[in-house]
């Protein structure tokens, strides 16, 4: 076990403090929500087989830096990064128990949808459906509309728990930051709830098998409800 994830007195004066064994899980997850690249070069990740970057970040409080530790062979590097007054955080209150409709799929799937959709389109609609076509994707570009379907049987969808009939549309601006996390992930769970809104998470693999998830929260543009009768279904919050 490297140094820096042992415990020691001076971490209890810490009001934030994370230790791993392997820097590249964080590293994935700032990559996934669209961290500056020469920014994540400060981890310096070793590219040697079975080498790993132990990583230790803390903060005391309120105007004081983050500092991040870092070590690797026995060589230790640390630096203190100045923190600023956070911007007010949204809350999309996506709660479990208003979820109507939720699929887990292989993220390929996803994958070769965006890649074959016309994203000149301002929106992307997502039809989900207790009945045929199950899962449809649209979108409407300058070479017309265009169509992706997913049955609830396919081999690709691991997950169906859909308890009404929706059809809404997302502005394709809002949704393009979550491809690169989409690139990285082996699997993405779609949930829609009540409001309309859109919760995608990503659960994304480490080389070291670490399990790590990013989550998207986008507001629906247009919202059309073409069956409002709910068949009780066992809703889950997470990935099975």
């Amino acid at each position: 076990m490297a140094l820096l994830v042992q415990q020691t007195h001076e971490d209890d004066s810490y009001v934030l403090l994370a230790k791993l064994d392997n820097a590249r899980v964080m590293a994935n997850i700032l990559k996934a929500i669209h961290f500056k690249e020469e920014c994540l070069n400060i981890f310096s990740l070793s590219s040697s087989p079975g080498v790993m970057t132990a990583l230790k970040m803390c903060y005391s409080g309120y105007g004081t830096p983050l500092t991040l530790m870092l070590e690797e062979n026995g060589v230790l590097t640390d630096c203190s990064i100045k923190t600023q007054e956070p911007d007010e955080t949204l809350d999309f209150d996506f709660c479990s128990e208003n979820v109507i409709n939720k699929i887990i799929m292989k993220a390929e799937c996803l994958k070769e949808a965006f890649t074959e959709l016309d994203l000149t389109s301002d929106v992307l609609e997502i039809l989900m459906s207790p009945d045929r076509p199950y899962l449809r994707l649209s979108s409407f570009g300058n070479a017309g509309s265009t169509q992706a379907d997913y049955s609830k049987d396919s081999d690709m969808v691991e997950v169906f728990e859909c308890t009404r009939t929706t059809t809404n549309r997302f502005k394709i601006s809002l949704l393009k930051p979550s491809v690169r996390a989409l690139v990285l992930a082996c699997k993405v769970s779609v949930r829609t709830d009540t409001r309309g809104f859109l919760s995608l998470q990503f659960m994304i693999k480490a080389d070291d098998g670490q399990v790590t998830f990013v989550e998207y929260f986008v507001s629906v543009f247009f919202l059309l409800v073409t069956d409002i009768s709910v068949r009780s279904s066992r809703l889950i919050s997470d990935f099975c």
